[in-house]
């Protein structure tokens, strides 16, 4: 790797690859990340080469040995409402199911081509928790931080082993602390939070500083006992045309608590902070910025973005996850190369992770995909002449 540090690591640990790249020095290789797949992904995998998958976790976040995925770790915090809304079957035909999660949201699911757990299409919104100030209460009364039902039951264990680890450590699994737009969103619906800014502004003041509060209080208590390398922030805020508030909104609603939150974590250690949304964030990245917020992905490639023309735009400030096209990966190996051939730059220079932009959908075969993690490999080892 081209990068600033002469160092070498011959076996470097999940930890050393991860806070090199993150750093822009070198070491043996980039760290090899990847999210996950669809379930009707799965099953076809499991069809196709069964004599391998047979094996796997499919735990992608915290690493699966088969594909080499670098392990990582995610402390177990319940950032989820306690007590939940009790579940309920509403409605039932041979085609769809309506009923309310424990989130306390009510939605029409579709049945056919559910494959463990996925569904084909997306659910439905019927009914959502909060429509106006007053249901707002309730919410809090669910949310109460720092309860001993939020942390495994082995903390002080656990807490004794990461002080001696060799791979990164994050603050909560995949979507637990959700960020302030997705929790207003699930609370809410998208419609509803668009008009909601507008409609009871002194609503959604209280809402984000809760927000912020209620993350904060509950990661306190395991951030005062140990460092953690990365925490993030859900958000899911974007589309394809662009970010589902303007930057105005940002600013005025959540900016202020992003930025305290932020400051909290950087307090106690903490390395990193991410924010996942899909679609086109560009517009409000430089506030994210502005708040610390150093990471952004999964540069979603459908929604026009790229990890080239962000760097290019912020510099080393961003660090960069994903950026990788789903869409190409069922195009065979020709185009997969040639989309890889892309990303070379970055991944010498560092501060970029290469991984697909979101799950793997079933048109990818898993010939495709094992082409495309063969010559990914080779990238990350520096191995340029792979892709000739």
């Amino acid at each position: 790797m081209n990068n600033r540090s002469e160092q070498t690591y011959v076996h470097a640990s999940s930890l050393d690859r991860f806070l090199a790249c993150m750093e822009y020095d070198s070491c043996d290789r980039r760290p090899n990340h990847e999210l996950g797949v669809w379930g009707q992904t799965r099953a076809r995998w499991e069809r196709e080469c069964p004599e391998i998958t047979k094996d796997f976790t499919w735990d992608w976040f915290t690493g699966e040995p088969a594909l080499a995925l670098d392990y990582r770790e995610f402390i177990d915090v319940n950032f989820d409402l306690i007590p939940p809304f009790e579940p309920e079957v509403i409605e039932e035909t041979d085609e769809y199911v309506i009923a309310r999660n424990e989130g306390g949201i009510v939605s029409k699911s579709l049945k056919e081509g559910t494959t463990y757990g996925t569904r084909m299409s997306m659910d439905q919104y019927l009914e959502f928790p909060v429509t106006k100030p007053e249901d707002f209460p309730e919410i809090k009364s669910r949310l109460k931080p720092a309860i001993p039902e939020r942390y495994p039951a082995d903390l002080d264990e656990l807490v004794a082993e990461w002080q001696e680890r060799d791979y990164p450590l994050v603050m909560g699994k995949n979507c637990a602390a959700r960020g302030f737009y997705w929790r207003a969103r699930e609370l809410m619906g998208t419609e509803n939070l668009s008009f909601a800014w507008y409609d009871y502004p002194e609503l959604m003041h209280e809402m984000m500083s809760f927000f912020a509060d209620f993350i904060i209080e509950t990661c306190r208590p395991v951030l005062d006992r140990i460092q953690v390398d990365y925490f993030v922030l859900n958000e899911d805020m974007s589309m394809k045309g662009g970010p589902l508030l303007s930057p105005d909104t940002f600013r005025t609603y959540i900016f202020p608590h992003l930025r305290r939150l932020v400051d909290f974590f950087r307090a106690r250690g903490t390395r990193y902070i991410a924010v996942d949304t899909d679609g086109d964030p560009t517009a409000l990245i430089p506030l994210l910025l502005d708040a610390g917020v150093d990471t952004i992905w999964p540069i979603e490639r459908a929604a026009g973005v790229s990890p080239q023309q962000w760097r290019e735009q912020f510099g080393r400030s961003l660090r960069l996850w994903g950026g990788v096209d789903k869409r190409v990966l069922s195009q065979g190996k020709e185009a997969i190369k040639e989309h890889l051939q892309e990303f070379i730059p970055l991944i010498e220079e560092g501060g970029f992770i290469p991984t697909v932009d979101h799950t793997i959908p079933p048109d990818v075969s898993w010939d495709n995909f094992r082409t495309y993690m063969d010559l990914k490999m080779a990238l990350l080892r520096g191995e340029c002449s792979a892709l000739e």
